[in-house]
């Protein structure tokens, strides 16, 4: 049962459940599921069921015939990844990637010098619909949530909600990460990582999210790419706390 969905809702063993209609779409028409067959499906509370497919002429429903016990799977550090909006499909990419890592949720950002344009409800609906697919096929418990589109001073503003805010930045003064993070995370469990975009983060914003309580860090001598930034930092926070 390598097959995973998830359906709203909380429920228990011998319930009934209806999956999305794209999910529905994906299990008839996709993958070809026929009446009969086995998945793994995932409620609103993060329980893991194995179920039985009932699929119809109209919609595809599911028995859960047995609660999974998958142990720990999601991270015990949760990881917000705030990320300035890059250009063309590079966000997709951060999405996808991310949420396979375990990132608690994605914060979508204008900053100054974002050069990605679209940031429209319909372009966060897809990334969305990514996190979610993501989620399915790492065989996570939850789909991180994949936040409306936030101004750099809307993002400010929820500085107060993390333990740790961090910030790469090519002018940080140099520190390995791996020594950043194993003295400063101890007791932490809420961190938000700030990525700008291509054309990097101003002066006036970094000054402004360290007066406001971030770090700024430093990722080395060379210059990374902005969708791959935040895959690093998180890939590091997650290997200093013993989660990867």
């Amino acid at each position: 049962m390598r097959d995973r969905f998830f359906v709203e809702g909380t429920h228990a063993v011998g319930d009934r459940v209806a999956f999305a209609p794209d999910d529905a779409r994906k299990l008839a028409t996709v993958l070809r599921k026929r009446t009969g067959d086995r998945v793994q499906v995932v409620d609103s509370g993060g329980i893991a069921y194995a179920a039985t497919l009932d699929v119809g002429a109209r919609d595809v429903r599911a028995t859960l015939d047995e609660r999974l016990d998958r142990g720990d799977v999601e991270t015990a550090l949760k990881v917000t990844i705030a990320q300035a909006v890059p250009k063309g499909q590079k966000m997709d990419l951060v999405v996808e990637k991310a949420t396979e890592l375990g990132a608690y949720a994605i914060v979508p950002v204008r900053s100054a010098r974002v050069i990605g344009h679209d940031t429209s409800p319909a372009k966060v609906e897809r990334w969305r619909r990514i996190a979610k697919s993501a989620a399915q096929q790492s065989g996570r418990v939850r789909v991180p949530d994949v936040a409306d589109v936030h101004d750099w001073d809307t993002l400010l503003a929820t500085f107060v909600r993390y333990d740790r805010v961090y910030v790469p930045w090519e002018l940080a003064e140099p520190a390995p990460l791996r020594d950043v993070f194993e003295h400063e995370l101890d007791g932490a469990r809420r961190i938000l990582v700030i990525i700008g975009p291509e054309g990097g983060i101003s002066s006036e914003e970094i000054t402004r999210a360290r007066d406001a309580g971030a770090s700024a860090i430093s990722l080395g001598r060379r210059i990374l790419r902005t969708e791959t930034a935040a895959l690093v930092v998180m890939t590091a926070i997650l290997y200093a706390r013993g989660e990867l």
